[in-house]
């Protein structure tokens, strides 16, 4: 089955070419777009076929076929030089965290279907999540959610959010690893 990505490359120009004018969007490129060499297919493995397929597609395009190429990646760092040059990907778009403003937007739509407590305050708990992402506020909220519901609790709370942020920032509870009073004091940390 080698060459099965390069020939979706090739029927998805095909059809961009048809439906012009249009737009291709390739989400995490970085998922064909690395750069080669760094496989163990000694160049010819399936990723690098497509990833060279998107390559000659892309230096196919006269400047007026009405097809735009864009692409995202959470890993510039990782793409092969060649999809940058000009003509391919030359324009960047940095699209960074967002701030306190952003994150307490996003949290806001993520909380218009929950049931909320009135102590949930969304400004407060956008300033005590910085570095979050959109995917990470939401799932601050889902898993606030998912604390209530085992509490059989009808609405989530701060104390939710706090857990939530918790688990997110620091994993799972384990509990094995928690100690009980005896062996603190067995070691002498009670």
């Amino acid at each position: 089955m080698s060459g099965v990505g390069a020939s979706r490359v090739r029927d998805m120009f095909e059809q961009a070419k048809k439906a012009a004018p249009c737009i291709i969007f390739i989400d995490e490129i970085d998922a064909v777009g690395r750069q080669r060499g760094a496989g163990l297919g000694g160049g010819h493995d399936e990723r690098e076929q497509t990833l060279n397929q998107m390559l000659v597609e892309m230096d196919g395009f006269e400047g007026n076929e009405g097809i735009i190429v864009i692409a995202a990646t959470n890993r510039p760092d990782v793409l092969d030089p060649a999809l940058l040059r000009p003509g391919r990907f030359d324009r960047q778009v940095v699209v960074g965290l967002p701030d306190v403003r952003g994150r307490e937007q996003i949290l806001k739509v993520h909380m218009r279907r929950v049931p909320l407590s009135p102590d949930v305050d969304p400004a407060i708990l956008a300033r005590g999540t910085p570095g979050f992402s959109g995917a990470d506020l939401a799932n601050l909220v889902n898993e606030a959610a998912l604390f209530a519901a085992r509490g059989n609790k009808r609405v989530v709370s701060m104390v939710e959010f706090e857990k939530a942020k918790d688990k997110i920032m620091m994993g799972a509870e384990r509990r094995s690893m928690v100690m009980t009073e005896e062996q603190k004091s067995i070691n002498g940390l009670s």
